[in-house]
C-alpha cells in the first residue's frame, strides 16, 4: 500500500495519504490511529449518490473504531457547494454534539470535502478533519493540500480557509462505480498535473488513458487484466499524490509573491478559463475537471500564441485531454460572456489577473494578465474552445 509523507515545515507537521484498494473498511482504525482514545464522536458528510455506495461501510468502520457516529448528506453538485450547505453542515454539527476532540470525516469527491473541510476549519475554531475521496479528481488533487471554502454568486471558492486533514484514505476500489464523465473530470486534472509537473508524470498519465486505463471497470475485463490495471492505478494515482505533496509542502498556502515553476500557484494551470466556463453556464454543464480540460486548451494556446509553447507540445496536451473522454460542447458559448466571467478571479493580484502558462510539457510559468491582450485572448478562446471538434 503506497504511503506518502504530506510535510508542512510552517506547522511543523506532517500527515498521510494512504493509497490502497479495500481501504475504506479500515477507516475507524485509522482514524483513531490518529486521533488517540480520547476522541468520542465522528460526523460523516457525504451525498446520497457516494453514501447509496459506500455510507453503511465507512459507518460500520468508524463504529468498529469505538466512535460514536452520525451523518448528514449535502445536495450533489457545485452549485450546492455555498454558504446554505455550509450553515446546514454546522447545524449538523453542533446537533451531533461534536466537541473539540472530535473529528469531522468527508466521504465523496471535492464538492464534499470543501464543504466538510469548511464546516470543520470554523466550528469550534477548528475540529480535526479526515478526508476519504471517492473520486478520481479529489483522489488526486482537491483531498492533499487543505484548501477547504464555499463558492459565491461572484466566483468559485471565494471564501475558505486552510484546513490540512489529519490523515487522507484513498480507497480505489470506488473508482469502480464511477460514472464515465467524472472519471473523464478526474483524468482532465492528472492531465494537468502532468503538464505542469514533469515529462515524467505527464507521459505515465498519457501511457496509462492510452491503455485504456480510463475504462478501467472489473465488469468488462478478464480477472488477470483486471489486476493490472488496477495495480497500474494504484501507481499512477501514488505518483499525482506525491507530486501535490511536494507542491503544498513547499508552498502550503500559495504564497503570492511567488512566480516560480514550483509555486503551488502553477496548480490553477486551466483553472482561470474553467472556472469562467462553470459560472457563464451556473455549474450545470460542466463538472469541474472538464472545465478544466477546457481551460488547458485554452491557456495552451495562448502560451503558443506569446511564443512560449511549441506547435508539438500543445499538440501533446490536446492528445491527452482526448484521451480523458468526450467533453461536453463549449463552442456555442459567447466568448465576451466567458470574458466577464473571469472578472473575479480569485488569483488576480492588485487587480491583475495572473495566467499559468506552459513554457513546455512539464514545465509551467506564471505570466502577468496585461501580457496577453483582448485580442489575443478572444483569438486563444475560440481555438480552445473548438480544439476537441
Amino acid at each position: 500500500m503506497p504511503r506518502i509523507q504530506v510535510r508542512l515545515p510552517a506547522r511543523q507537521t506532517n500527515y498521510e495519504i494512504k493509497i490502497g484498494a479495500g481501504l475504506l473498511s479500515q477507516l475507524g482504525r485509522e482514524v483513531r490511529a490518529v486521533l488517540g482514545p480520547n476522541s468520542l464522536r465522528a460526523a460523516l458528510i457525504s451525498n446520497p449518490i457516494v453514501f447509496e455506495h459506500y455510507g453503511k461501510r465507512a459507518l460500520q468502520s468508524l463504529k468498529a473504531g469505538n466512535f460514536k457516529t452520525t451523518h448528514w448528506l449535502m445536495s450533489e453538485g457545485e452549485r450546492h457547494k455555498s454558504f446554505r450547505s455550509w450553515e446546514q453542515a454546522i447545524e449538523f454539527l453542533t446537533t451531533s454534539g461534536l466537541e473539540r476532540g472530535d473529528a469531522v470525516v468527508a466521504l465523496g469527491g471535492g464538492v464534499v470535502g470543501d464543504l466538510a473541510g469548511f464546516a470543520a476549519a470554523t466550528y469550534l475554531r477548528g475540529l480535526a478533519f479526515v478526508q476519504v475521496p471517492t473520486t478520481l479528481l479529489a483522489q488526486i488533487d482537491a483531498s492533499v493540500g487543505g484548501k477547504t471554502g464555499v463558492n459565491l454568486a461572484a466566483g468559485k471558492n471565494l471564501v475558505g480557509a486552510f484546513h490540512q486533514p489529519r490523515v487522507v484514505l484513498i480507497d480505489t476500489e470506488t473508482l469502480r462505480t464511477l460514472p464515465r464523465r467524472e472519471s473523464t473530470s478526474g483524468w482532465c486534472e492528472a492531465v494537468k498535473q502532468g503538464a505542469v509537473g514533469s515529462r515524467k508524470l505527464f507521459d505515465q498519465t498519457r501511457r496509462f488513458l492510452g491503455a485504456g486505463g480510463r475504462y478501467f471497470s472489473p465488469g468488462n475485463k478478464r480477472e488477470a487484466q483486471t489486476k493490472v490495471f488496477a495495480t497500474d492505478l494504484d501507481e499512477v494515482v501514488a505518483a499525482h499524490c506525491r507530486f501535490k505533496a511536494a507542491i503544498v509542502a513547499g508552498d502550503e498556502q500559495e504564497d503570492i509573491s511567488r512566480a516560480d515553476h514550483r509555486s503551488r500557484r502553477i496548480l490553477n494551470f486551466g483553472h482561470t478559463i474553467a472556472h469562467a466556463l462553470e459560472k457563464a453556464t451556473g455549474y450545470r454543464r460542466f463538472r469541474h475537471g472538464e472545465a478544466v480540460g477546457y481551460g488547458m486548451l485554452v491557456a495552451g494556446e495562448i502560451s503558443k500564441n506569446v511564443g512560449m509553447l511549441a506547435a508539438g507540445e500543445l499538440e501533446s496536451l490536446r492528445e491527452a485531454v482526448r484521451l480523458c473522454g468526450p467533453l461536453p460542447p463549449a463552442h456555442d458559448l459567447a466568448i465576451d460572456g466567458i470574458i466577464r466571467a473571469m472578472k473575479h478571479d480569485k488569483k488576480s493580484v492588485g487587480g491583475v489577473m495572473r495566467w499559468v502558462l506552459l513554457e513546455r510539457i512539464g514545465r509551467a510559468r506564471i505570466v502577468e494578465g496585461n501580457q496577453i491582450d483582448k485580442r489575443l485572448l478572444q483569438s486563444s478562446l475560440r481555438a480552445g474552445l473548438q480544439a476537441l471538434y
